[in-house]
C-alpha cells in the first residue's frame, strides 16, 4: 500500500510517520502531484496557522489538487480545518470539501484546548472497534461546528465536530498519531478503508 503524507510545511509530520510505521507501513512525505495522485491513501496533516498554511498550499498548487483526489484522504487538525469552506483564523478561504466554516472558541473557555477529551456520536467505518467516549488528544483554538458531515463530536464548553466525512474525505480535529491505542486503531481503520 502506498501511503503519502502531503508535504506543505505543516508540523507534526514525524509523529504521523512514526505512527504509520508502528502499524507496519511506510509513509512517503511529498509535495509531488503525480506521487500524491498515485497513492492508495493520502494524509493531509496540519499544525500551525490557517492563512499561512493555505498560502503554502496555493504556492505549491496543492490547493487545486487536494479536492480532486479520489482515494481516501485523512485531514488531521489544521488539515481538517483547511478542508472546510473557510476559517475565522486569518479570515482564510478553505478548500470547500466540508460544507462548514471553522470558528474560534469564544464561550469563555481557555484556548487553545490542549489535552485529552472524549469523542462520541461515532458514525463511520473510521471508528470501527472504537467505543463511545473513548479518549483522544487535541490541541486547537478553532473548531468546526456540528454539521451534516459530522461523524464524531467532542465537547469544550459546547459540542463541536471532532471528525468530519464527505465521500472519500475524512477529517479529525484530534491527533490520532498522539492518541495512544485509540488513535492507532483509527489510523488502522483509515488504512483499511
Amino acid at each position: 500500500m502506498k501511503i503519502v503524507i502531503i508535504n506543505y510545511g505543516a508540523g507534526n509530520i514525524q509523529s504521523i510517520k512514526f505512527a504509520i510505521k508502528r502499524l507496519g507501513y511506510e509513509a512517503v512525505l511529498t509535495d509531488n502531484v503525480e506521487e500524491i495522485k498515485s497513492a492508495d491513501k493520502v494524509i493531509f496533516p496540519g499544525v500551525g496557522e490557517a492563512s499561512s498554511a493555505m498560502a503554502k498550499l496555493v504556492d505549491s498548487g496543492l490547493d487545486t489538487l487536494v479536492p480532486t483526489l479520489k482515494q481516501p484522504v485523512l485531514g488531521i487538525c489544521l488539515g481538517m480545518q483547511l478542508m472546510c469552506n473557510a476559517s475565522e483564523e486569518g479570515s482564510t478561504e478553505g478548500l470547500g470539501i466540508f460544507n462548514v466554516d471553522v470558528v474560534k472558541f469564544n464561550n469563555g473557555v481557555k484556548v487553545p484546548q490542549i489535552g485529552w477529551n472524549e469523542i462520541s456520536d461515532l458514525k463511520s467505518p473510521l471508528f470501527s472497534d472504537i467505543k463511545d467516549n473513548a479518549h483522544i488528544y487535541l490541541v486547537h483554538s478553532f473548531y468546526a461546528p456540528i454539521c451534516d458531515e459530522t461523524i464524531a463530536t467532542s465537547g469544550y464548553g459546547i459540542n463541536y465536530s471532532a471528525a468530519l466525512q464527505k465521500n472519500n474525505f475524512y477529517g479529525t480535529q484530534f491527533h490520532p498519531e498522539k492518541s495512544s491505542k485509540v488513535g492507532e486503531q483509527i489510523l488502522e481503520n483509515f488504512l483499511s478503508i
